[in-house]
């Protein structure tokens, strides 16, 4: 496999599933390789978004998930998956995901991480201390990217010293306990801490009980201050996060967090967005937006994305990360003109066939999309 080319997101966009493994009651983690030998690169933290026809009149439909796996074993790659209730993409993977089957998917991508970009793998202290000293703190199934970071630490043997505090509604929600337990037990300086809100099924679980306070972090981390700290859960999670360490007077600039739920992080990015103008949806001074197949016409101003001004014209497009890293809202422009700034999701192909991510696409005069 080391003589194998590298994945491609430009060329490469075929998954082919290996494995499917449970976690837990609802939590599924699924095994990839590619159907002609890849090797896989990407940063722990990084993510894949997928792309399968399941919409109700076999619309394709798109969503964004963490990768688990670790790069340092570039032969397979794995992503692990909560059901959601009412959640197309999820269910789709858990109930009909098997071993054999292939799936499209663009990525990697994303900018989650404690490893530096370019060259070998290297972890990076926000510090800049010469050892890296992370608390990863995660919430649900928002363990999967800080989970490939430590997997990537522990693999590379570094002398990096982590914290690992992990939140769940009781012990038989906890994703990857066995393997952080097994992991803690081989990396000298990896710690671990798990806090439930409930005891479940065990009513004589040992660990931490309740949710996380002030007080709580404190005695788990009493140096988070000395602390590179990397967070990723559900929306109102990070939050309590964020508050927390400002009360205990952690430096702002040593925290990274990342959304898991890209539902979540559309509504406050467009939120945003569309505070940078307020000007009704028809004026002279915008271009006009038709799409050909929706029949709507809608006028974007200037600093809004074409995305931005749907929403702010009552036009629902499909939408995820909204910064142009996802590819869930990838358009084809059938007439136009857009100047595009995103992150890595779209390949150079689609854009060189006209395709566009109206997320991240400023249009320089009227445009029609085949939509």
């Amino acid at each position: 496999m080391d003589s194998a080319p590298a994945w491609s997101s430009d060329t490469d966009d075929t998954l082919l599933c290996v494995q499917v493994r449970p976690e837990t009651h609802d939590v599924k983690t699924f095994v990839f390789n590619t159907p002609s030998p890849r090797r896989f690169a990407y940063l722990p933290g990084q993510f894949l978004t997928l792309s399968v026809p399941i919409g109700p009149g076999g619309e394709t439909v798109q969503r964004s998930y963490t990768i688990s796996s670790s790069p340092t074993r570039p032969d397979r790659l794995s992503i692990t998956v909560k059901r959601v209730p009412g959640g197309p993409m999820s269910n789709w993977l858990h109930d009909h995901l098997q071993a054999g089957m292939q799936v499209d998917a663009l990525g990697p991508a994303g900018e989650f991480s404690c490893f530096a970009k370019g060259g070998p793998l290297q972890p990076i202290s926000l510090g800049g201390a010469d050892r890296p000293r992370y608390l990863f703190v995660s919430g649900g199934s928002g363990i999967t990217p800080l989970m490939s970071m430590t997997r990537a630490l522990s693999d590379l043997s570094t002398d990096a010293d982590i914290l690992f505090v992990h939140a769940a509604r009781s012990p038989d929600d906890l994703i990857f306990a066995d393997e952080l337990r097994s992991l803690a037990r081989q990396h000298p300086r990896l710690q671990l801490a798990f806090v439930c809100e409930q005891h479940g099924s065990q009513p004589h679980w040992p660990g931490y009980r309740g949710r996380l306070d002030a007080a709580l972090l404190m005695r788990i981390a009493p140096d988070l201050r000395e602390r590179d700290v990397y967070s990723c859960g559900p929306g109102p999670f990070m939050a309590a996060i964020r508050r927390l360490l400002a009360e205990l007077g952690h430096p702002e600039a040593r925290y990274r967090e990342e959304s898991f739920n890209f539902e979540e992080l559309a509504s406050a990015s467009l939120a945003s967005a569309e505070g940078v103008c307020s000007a009704p949806p028809v004026a002279a001074s915008g271009h006009r937006i038709t799409l050909n197949r929706l029949g709507d016409t809608f006028t974007c101003q200037p600093g809004q994305t074409i995305l931005a001004a749907a929403i702010q014209a009552g036009v629902r497009l499909p939408a995820s990360c909204s910064n142009g890293l996802c590819g869930t809202c990838k358009t084809h422009k059938v007439s136009g003109e857009v100047t595009m700034n995103h992150k890595g999701g779209i390949r150079q192909r689609d854009v060189d066939q006209g395709w566009i991510l109206p997320c991240c696409s400023h249009p320089q005069g009227d445009v029609v999309l085949d939509r």
